[in-house]
């Protein structure tokens, strides 16, 4: 696959297998569960396979992933090392990463950022890609919340979001959560706003409708693509400076 291209695979919420390089690279994030064996191909495909866990939400995390001793490296929120499963991860191939923290070294570079909620949200850097996956950050705006809970929401939310303005990503993954109702893009939207990202992925929508962008999302003139998958095993390719295509 050409280095313009990617390969995506939706495995669950916020589960992605991305799949690209001439040499046969895959990124596997939030892999809480395997439906169709997707996470199984890779391993025995590709070159080199590197897991990112965003947190320990049980959607988000499963300590079977362990068990992949033939991946290339695990990249683990903080809050991951104080479960007791956290020892059965190789120690030469683990990375713990809190708030803040980076990583780089055989041609790969890793950046994690706060989350609104639990753990941490990463930058990847690949083979020519630069790629965000939001974890649990997003603008959680739960409309029966109390005032105050709302506003600290909406804060947290926008002074993580000073640290990632005018960053580019090639392609992004951020929730757009249906149980936000009115609200399930809000996040999103100011994502796309205040940064420059090439393409959007939805994610962490388990059971309900497929999202769709509404024709306010984006500013005029920055439209990009976007893919709102909805079924485990769903993929698509992504170009650069292109689009989606099945």
């Amino acid at each position: 696959m050409a280095n313009e291209s990617v390969r995506i695979t939706y495995l669950l919420n916020s589960g992605f297998v991305v799949e690209g390089g001439t040499d046969r690279w895959a990124l596997v994030f939030d892999a809480y569960r395997d439906v169709r064996g997707d996470v199984e191909r890779v391993l025995a495909s590709a070159r080199s396979v590197y897991f990112f866990v965003s947190h320990a939400h049980f959607d988000h995390f499963s300590p079977a992933i362990a068990r992949y001793g033939k991946a290339s490296g695990f990249f683990l929120s903080e809050d991951i090392r104080a479960l007791a499963e956290a020892g059965r991860f190789p120690a030469d191939k683990t990375v713990w990463l809190g708030k803040y923290d980076g990583w780089e070294g055989e041609g790969l570079r890793v950046e994690s950022f706060d989350s609104t909620d639990e753990g941490t949200s990463f930058l990847v850097e690949l083979d020519g890609w630069r790629i965000f996956h939001a974890g649990d950050f997003n603008w959680w705006h739960w409309k029966n919340d109390p005032p105050d809970a709302i506003g600290f929401a909406r804060n947290g939310f926008f002074k993580q979001m000073k640290r990632l303005a005018d960053r580019t990503f090639d392609l992004a993954f951020f929730p757009a959560d249906g149980r936000l109702e009115e609200a399930r893009d809000w996040g999103a939207k100011e994502f796309c706003r205040r940064t420059g990202t090439g393409a959007l992925v939805t994610m962490h929508s388990v059971g309900y409708p497929r999202f769709a962008p509404g024709g306010d999302f984006f500013e005029p003139g920055r439209e990009i693509p976007v893919w709102s998958p909805a079924e485990p095993g769903e993929r698509r390719t992504y170009k650069k400076g292109s689009g989606f295509s099945e």
